[in-house]
């Protein structure tokens, strides 16, 4: 439910003093900060070797592609039918491993009830118990024994990288020069251009569409934005207004593209879509309260109301047409709906 964009994930520990702890789930509360990919070129970025190397192996891997389309995907098409697809799916070794040792298979409904029958007697043994420390020391064991492999395995396949798209022969055959030091930035195709214009306006006729949800979402994310992070606290109010809003009649895939939308808009034009707002609300001030109250609920989530959140807040409560209204306007360090 994240508005489109790239973040970072956070974690801090979830103690007695975390606000709305009950909210959290696990030991530690989750937060998603924005952030650009200017933070990411911060941390460094790749070498000119290493850019040719990553070309390289695009290239190589879009004539493969292109080989195995003209050549091969025809007369897979012809030999393999949707069953035999079907069934290879399901006969996969990754699959199999698991279905094999799963309530599915007959034969393990007899380890089931052993192992119901185990749970309902198991005894703590002594900590001097030797086959507690056998178990303790074949568990160190097999750690360290997956580490290393697990090493020694990405040492080849980095090396082979290295080795075989670092290969100025092989640079030169697939047309990048081995003497080039920076890469170009692609520039977008005219038809990928023309399906994002086409989009945007799309967007744009849409502000001005919608009822109470659309106003609602809109201005979560207006104001929710000056924070630069989403917490899962938040989204978990979010989740639970939702399964609590009986008028919701929209699946979780619609509500998430109901976000985007609403995120681009804003995007897009931002003094259109807040000033759409009032058009979209009902008559009725109590359902407009109610549904600003849901705002403040998922805002105080997290952290108190206060500062830029606060003064947006107002504005939106503006929107709403709810000035002057003492339930409606955040008052105090932290407002929560009442």
């Amino acid at each position: 439910m994240l508005p489109p964009g790239l973040y970072e994930a956070t974690f801090e520990a979830r103690g007695d003093d975390t606000v709305n702890n009950d909210l959290a789930v696990g030991q530690w509360v989750m937060r998603c900060e924005a952030r650009t990919l200017d933070d990411i070129r911060a941390m460094g970025g790749n070498s000119p070797e290493d850019e040719r190397r990553f070309e390289t192996a695009k290239r190589v891997s879009d004539m493969n592609l292109e080989a195995y389309r003209k050549y091969m995907q025809p007369w897979v098409k012809s030999m393999v039918t949707p069953q035999m697809a079907e069934l290879m799916r399901n006969w996969h070794p990754a699959r199999v491993q698991y279905e094999a040792f799963s309530s599915e298979n007959p034969l393990m409904k007899t380890l089931e009830s052993v192992a119901d029958k185990t749970r309902e007697q198991r005894k703590p043994v002594a900590q001097d118990n030797p086959f507690l420390a056998f178990q303790e020391k074949m568990s160190k064991q097999i750690v360290s024994s997956l580490d290393q492999w697990r090493d020694s395995q990405e040492a080849l396949s980095e090396a082979m990288f290295l080795a075989i798209y670092g290969s100025p022969a092989l640079q030169s055959a697939v047309g990048v020069d081995p003497k080039s030091t920076v890469s170009r930035r692609r520039e977008m195709e005219p038809k990928h251009r023309e399906l994002l214009q086409a989009r945007i306006a799309e967007l744009k006729s849409k502000i001005g569409s919608g009822g109470l949800r659309e106003a609602s979402i809109r201005a979560l994310l207006y104001v929710g934005s000056v924070r630069g992070m989403v917490d899962e606290r938040s989204l978990e109010a979010l989740r639970r207004l939702r399964q609590t809003d009986e008028s919701a009649r929209v699946t979780l895939a619609q509500f998430k593209m109901l976000v985007r939308e609403q995120f681009f808009m804003l995007l897009l034009d931002r003094e259109a879509t807040l000033a759409a707002i009032p058009r979209l609300l009902p008559e009725s001030v109590d359902e407009r309260r109610r549904a600003f109250a849901a705002i403040q609920e998922v805002l105080s989530a997290s952290a108190e109301i206060s500062g830029h959140v606060a003064q947006r807040l107002k504005q939106v409560a503006g929107l709403f047409g709810l000035e002057g209204q003492g339930n409606a306007i955040p008052s105090g360090p932290k407002a929560r709906a009442s």
